[in-house]
């Protein structure tokens, strides 16, 4: 049986070191796909729309992503059809980034779901890991939201701005706070 590479470690969940030369040319791909959406004239729709399908897992028909842009690998990062990101979305899609259909995302939202050690040797050594991030369909973020590894956030569901998003929320509620909690149902 052959040792799992890095990337191999990385795909599947598992704790890696990302400063391995393959996911490094993957990360250096995404940073320059990324540096062309982000000097891209954002009134030229159909530019972009190329440069995120080649650049994301999957880009639904009619959604739309506005500039600026950051992102670690991309193709492990799916946007459904007809979601909306405003401006400065962050998804570090380590694992991945599943944003359903019809999703409206607030300004500087970011999407996170890498993890490290708490223990310092681990972390000195550069360890890391990642955990999926799943919003359901017809989700709103408000402006400012972060979430966190791990989470599912259920179809039709609010998050106010500035909350952080630390468990899974339901279908059909509405969530404010640091860490978000269910102030409301739909």
């Amino acid at each position: 049986m052959t040792e799992r590479t890095m990337r191999e470690r990385m795909l599947a969940g598992e704790s890696y070191v990302a400063d391995d030369p393959r996911i490094a040319l993957e990360s250096e791909r995404a940073m320059a796909l990324s540096h062309r959406i982000n000097t891209a004239d954002p009134t030229d729709l159909d530019t972009l729309r190329e440069l995120f399908t080649e650049l994301l897992g999957e880009f639904g028909e009619g959604a739309r992503i506005r500039p600026p842009f950051w992102c670690d690998y991309g193709y492990q990062t799916t946007f459904g059809p007809r979601s909306f990101a405003n401006f400065g979305l962050t998804v570090l899609d380590v694992a991945r980034v599943t944003i359903g259909a019809d999703v409206q995302i607030g300004p500087h939202v970011q999407l996170l779901t890498a993890t490290h050690p708490l223990e310092p040797g681990p972390r000195r050594d550069k360890w890391e890991s990642a955990e999926p991030i799943t919003i359901g369909d017809n989700v709103w973020l408000g402006g400012g939201v972060i979430v966190c590894p791990g989470v599912t956030i259920g179809d039709d569901t609010v998050v106010g701005a500035g909350s952080v998003v630390t468990k899974d929320l339901p279908a059909g509620v509405v969530a404010v706070g640091s860490p978000a909690r269910v102030v409301g149902e739909l």
